[in-house]
């Protein structure tokens, strides 16, 4: 008697379920970490020196007039959490980019020296040019953008591969570093103390005059940086593989680097450098998400929701008020270490 084999079932069957479950996956990941900014965002609108009730608040956001917290939440609170929001997701975006392009989790924009151009550049305009209001920020948007090419064609030899671009851009922001501390000891007390307030990355300058100086290149590039996601994920393959999956790497590499500083670059002139939350947003995504899908959403929201505690931290939770950007480097230097001792026991590979 012959044997009867049966037909193998076709491998979508078994594919799909899988793709549904990492889909499903991925947008619970997300919606809940866009309802924990919503909740964070809501509670920075609700607590300060005087706590009003969720319901003046929501009257304010509606346009209700209510006294005293029509000014304190209207024009205090709430420019300040959107621009908290922003702000982290141009530092979660901007940081993911470059990491996950270069493959390398040390290619966050404040260790590579993106973040430190725009510094040294804010810190001199205000310093020795004597620069205020709405030009700090230009300066510093375009220094960055300014350093960020003087790395990519530093590190160009037939290519921009991640560990030499990791190696000029920490040589390059050791450099302006430097720069940044000779500027404050040549200046006059009062311009240090003002580039200090600004180098510590702080909210307490978020008002509705320079609010669309971030808002409007942020919405801009940040939907970029999600269209470029499936080509930066093809990166990640190898140029080769990518080049075979129909992407330019050289092309897609250009376009990623410009809207990662330009996202970075807006952040940094709005609110100086936030520490560590480019570094951090990237891999605390990755850690939720567990490979499901693009990082960028992710990260961009856990961004946010960094700032935004750091904020709300570092303003009530705290003997003495602190910039968010001291808040976030405690919490960022001991995972930088941590990294920097599993890449030593692992043989030097990050």
């Amino acid at each position: 008697m012959s044997a009867v084999v049966a037909p193998l079932a076709p491998a979508g069957g078994a594919v799909a379920p899988g793709r549904r479950r990492r889909a499903r996956h991925w947008w619970t990941v997300v919606a809940v970490l866009a309802a924990l900014t919503l909740a964070v965002a809501v509670v920075s609108l609700v607590v300060g020196d005087r706590v009003y009730p969720l319901g003046d608040v929501l009257r304010v956001l509606t346009g209700q007039d209510v006294p005293g917290a029509s000014f304190t939440v209207g024009r205090l609170r709430l420019p300040r959490a959107l621009t908290g929001v922003l702000v982290g997701v141009a530092f979660g975006i901007g940081g993911v980019v470059f990491q996950t392009m270069l493959r390398n989790p040390l290619a966050s924009p404040d260790i590579i020296g993106v973040t430190a151009g725009a510094s040294a550049a804010a810190v001199l305009s205000i310093t020795s040019i004597g620069l205020v209001g709405t030009a700090v920020p230009v300066v510093a948007v375009a220094a960055g953008i300014g350093v960020a090419a003087a790395i990519y064609l530093l590190a160009w030899r037939r290519g921009v591969h991640g560990a030499r671009f990791v190696l000029v851009g920490i040589g390059v922001g050791a450099m302006l570093q430097s720069v940044v501390q000779y500027a404050l000891t040549r200046a006059n007390v009062y311009d240090a103390a003002d580039a200090m307030r600004w180098l510590s990355g702080s909210l307490n300058s978020a008002f509705w005059e320079g609010f669309p100086q971030v808002a409007v290149p942020v919405l801009v590039l940040a939907p970029v940086a999600v269209l470029l996601a499936r080509r930066l994920a093809a990166l990640q393959l190898g140029d080769e593989l990518a080049a075979g999956l129909g992407v330019r790497p050289d092309r897609t590499r250009l376009a990623l680097i410009v809207v990662a500083v330009g996202l970075i670059s807006v952040a940094t002139a709005s609110t100086g450098p936030i520490a560590f939350v480019a570094f951090l947003a990237g891999p605390l995504a990755q850690r939720l998400v567990r490979g499901t899908g693009s990082l960028v959403v992710p990260a961009a929201l856990v961004g946010a929701l960094l700032v935004l505690v750091g904020d709300l931290v570092g303003q009530h939770l705290l003997p003495a008020r602190l910039p968010v950007g001291v808040v976030t480097g405690v919490v960022g230097a001991p995972y930088l270490l941590w990294l920097l001792a599993r890449s030593d026991r692992s043989g030097g590979t990050l």
